[in-house]
């Protein structure tokens, strides 16, 4: 039976970075990430702890092992992932200014439990541990990652803007 709840431990920061590395797009072949979806951002441990001490990362948990994750990233982290600063500024620009939102920074299911509603689940579990004060969940999706655009649109996330950066097209959603 898979628990969702937040990370707790060492060992599930670190399954986290093993799940993350098994889907980062030189990881896996190119039609395995068209069909399966990818993750753009390599974290580190310590990075990963730090974000997870001010708000925890949801984990999905079977059998002692993370089986899917989603990272809280608060905006005070907005500096510290080179690949995601233009995203903050263009949710400043959006959302002009307003700091209730919470970034979901990444969201990852393993292979063996995709399409069995672990997505939906982590997102449900995101909203229900938000701080006091944080309505909002924002994340942005590369244009290319299908995948990952329709299950955003599935659960509810609307699009607040698309934009370019790094010869990518940028999908922030919130929900």
């Amino acid at each position: 039976m898979v628990v969702y709840k937040q990370a707790e431990s060492l060992k599930e920061l670190e399954q986290i970075l093993d799940l993350q590395q098994r889907n980062l797009p030189k990881n896996i072949s190119q039609e395995e990430s068209t069909k399966e979806g990818f993750v753009t951002v390599e974290h580190t441990l310590g990075l990963l702890k730090s974000m997870n001490d001010v708000c925890g990362h949801i984990v999905a948990m079977d059998e002692g092992q993370v089986v899917g994750y989603a990272l809280s990233m608060h905006p005070q982290f907005a500096e510290d992932i080179e690949v995601l600063r233009p995203m903050f500024l263009e949710i400043d620009k959006v959302l002009k200014g307003k700091r209730n939102y919470m970034v979901m920074g990444q969201i990852c299911v393993a292979k063996s439990h995709r399409g069995q509603g672990v997505f939906r689940k982590l997102y449900q579990t995101m909203k229900e541990k938000l701080p006091e004060g944080f309505d909002t969940i924002v994340t942005e999706v590369d244009g290319k990652n299908n995948r990952s655009l329709t299950a955003h649109a599935a659960i509810g996330f609307k699009t607040l803007t698309i934009y370019h950066s790094s010869e990518k097209e940028w999908h922030i959603i919130s929900l």
